[in-house]
């Protein structure tokens, strides 16, 4: 009768004791990741969750010599065709606070009938792109970024030979402001106007985009789950939103991957679409 007393007590303490044990040993996880990227020995750097889609062009408050490299793959359903998407991008910072990134997005159309007529493919663009974090509040654990996006939209593949190989400029200015609320939660609004300049046409097109995001990091890791809303106001004035449900995944030191669906508000152009993130950050020397 005492040993099964015993037992009973044993299993109970365990009970109690391991998912404090593990909650406790996760916050300590939490805390020193915080603190490895808030190091006090460098130029203040809040830790922000990175949205997956739209992403920023390099980390918020960055430090000089952070790097990475990006690699995407995408697949949306447009109605009448497939459209996959690719991208590679190079990301760094030659000073503190400040990021330039290099992108080269492709776009791949498959009609879904012999009788569509799907737009042809293309290397859509040369993307450069700066950001500069000119407020970083520790106190608020709060960070305000403006940067600027400029694409040189090229022509399909197809009309290399026959057209002019640019084809027009795209003008993004942007605004970021993120908070982190405790140690898990995040939020950022990225927002600015798109100018398009077509030079066939000799026109001019404005889009304006507001997109918002929450996420939460899991304790004790650096994966994140959290949705975007990516919202888009037209030159005529039509709203278009679709919501994007997405997760990172770290499965190396310097290597994580990301995985995002989007879910369009309203269906008329697109459909449910998926979004592959591989996202790759060499060492660097820190300063100290």
């Amino acid at each position: 009768m005492k040993t099964n007393y015993y037992v009973l007590v044993g299993l109970m303490v365990a009970l109690f004791t391991i998912p404090s044990q593990a909650q406790t040993e996760n916050e300590i996880k939490d805390s020193l990741y915080i603190q490895e990227v808030e190091n006090p020995k460098l130029r203040p750097k809040i830790l922000h969750a990175e949205p997956l889609y739209i992403d920023l062009i390099r980390d918020l408050g960055a430090r000089k010599g952070e790097k990475e490299w990006n690699v995407g793959f995408g697949l949306a359903d447009a109605n009448s065709y497939d459209r996959y998407t690719a991208l590679v991008e190079y990301e760094w910072a030659p000073i503190d606070r400040l990021g330039l990134e290099i992108e080269l997005p492709f776009s791949f159309y498959y009609p879904l009938a012999n009788d569509v007529q799907a737009p042809n493919s293309k290397l859509n663009g040369l993307k450069l792109a700066a950001q500069y974090s000119f407020l970083v509040s520790e106190k608020y654990k709060t960070t305000l970024a403006i940067g600027y996006i400029h694409e040189f939209e090229m022509t399909e593949f197809k009309n290399y030979d026959s057209d002019r190989f640019f084809k027009g400029n795209l003008y993004n200015p942007f605004f970021v402001a993120a908070k982190r609320w405790g140690d898990n939660f995040h939020t950022l609004l990225y927002t600015g106007p798109v100018f398009e300049h077509n030079f066939s046409e000799n026109s001019w097109h404005t889009n304006y985009q507001i997109n918002s995001n929450f996420h939460y990091m899991i304790s004790g890791t650096r994966n994140f789950i959290g949705i975007e809303f990516n919202k888009e106001i037209n030159h005529n004035n039509d709203f278009d939103m679709t919501i994007r449900p997405q997760m990172r995944v770290g499965i190396a030191e310097n290597l994580m991957v990301g995985i995002v669906t989007g879910i369009p508000v309203n269906r008329e152009n697109e459909r449910f679409s998926s979004f592959l993130r591989l996202i790759y950050e060499p060492s660097h020397n820190k300063k100290h």
